[in-house]
């Protein structure tokens, strides 16, 4: 190359430079995204008891299981259903994510998705889903749940929080509508729903869709029972709305029909009134 004075210097390219920088950046892009994957995968924790069952090849035998979603259905359950003092928690899933950063080893309800074994009929099972599941971990967690279970005559329920501000009606809601029931179910659900199907163009979203969406898939009979609600925590009104699916449930689980005071007191909570925008 020809300088202003006509010096000729002698060149030398870049290229092979440059090229090595973005080589090791782009590795270490590839190392961060594969580690970023591999904490958001879904695991699941089985008692020591339930992993030598699916240790040996065999699927668990279950011919009900009950999915609740969200803080107020987890809650419902823990009120009237797992009080009784009949079910042991033999697993749970755990779950990474941007909204639910469980403390390393926390098991508890609101951390992780916690199942339970009913004692006496060890083929009814139960799921609570307190913590958040991304969009790019519900295939992971719908598929590795359901493939620990026997799937031949499975019933499926899932119970589920939802805010009444996702709700699509052409009528208006008075705010003494809310809380109330909705369902859906799959092709091959054989029951009868205990209140109205969810109205067009109401969809459902998130953990619900996509176990709705393995059932239909798999022939799976399937139910879901979506809660919309206006407040955030469990009170007695919420409660009452769920009645109805738990009743359903009854002839599967033995339901606890009048729970003590402190037990209520525990999970029911009074909420302060505070306006939507600070939530």
């Amino acid at each position: 190359m020809a300088t202003f004075f006509g010096e000729v210097l002698s060149v030398y390219s870049r290229a092979v430079e440059e090229g090595d920088d973005d080589l090791d950046e782009n590795e270490e892009d590839e190392q961060i995204r594969r580690e970023l994957e591999e904490k958001r995968e879904v695991r699941l924790h089985w008692n020591p008891e339930v992993s030598e069952t699916l240790n040996s090849g065999n699927k668990l035998q279950c011919s009900d299981f009950i999915v609740a979603v969200g803080l107020n259905a987890s809650r419902v359950l823990s009120v009237y259903v797992l009080s009784c003092e009949n079910w042991d928690a033999v697993g749970h899933a755990s779950v990474w994510n941007e909204r639910s950063r469980a403390p390393s080893g926390q098991t508890s309800d609101e951390s992780a998705c916690v199942l339970y074994r009913q004692k006496d009929n060890p083929s009814v099972l139960i799921c609570q889903v307190a913590c958040h599941i991304s969009e790019d971990q519900l295939f992971q967690w719908t598929e590795k749940v359901f493939d620990c279970l026997l799937q031949k005559e499975l019933n499926i329920t899932v119970l589920s929080d939802s805010s009444v501000a996702e709700y699509k009606t052409a009528d208006s809601l008075c705010s003494s509508s809310a809380p109330f029931l909705r369902s859906l179910h799959s092709r091959d659900y054989r029951g009868q729903p205990v209140c109205r199907s969810l109205e067009q163009p109401n969809i459902v979203t998130g953990l619900p869709a996509a176990v709705m969406n393995h059932c239909e898939v798999h022939r799976i009979g399937a139910v879901v029972y979506q809660c919309y609600s206006d407040v955030t925590g469990l009170d007695s009104v919420t409660i009452e709305t769920y009645r109805p699916a738990l009743s359903r449930l009854g002839k599967s689980v033995l339901l606890d029909p009048s729970p003590s005071t402190d037990l209520l007191c525990k999970f029911a909570r009074p909420n302060n009134i505070q306006s939507n925008l600070y939530i």
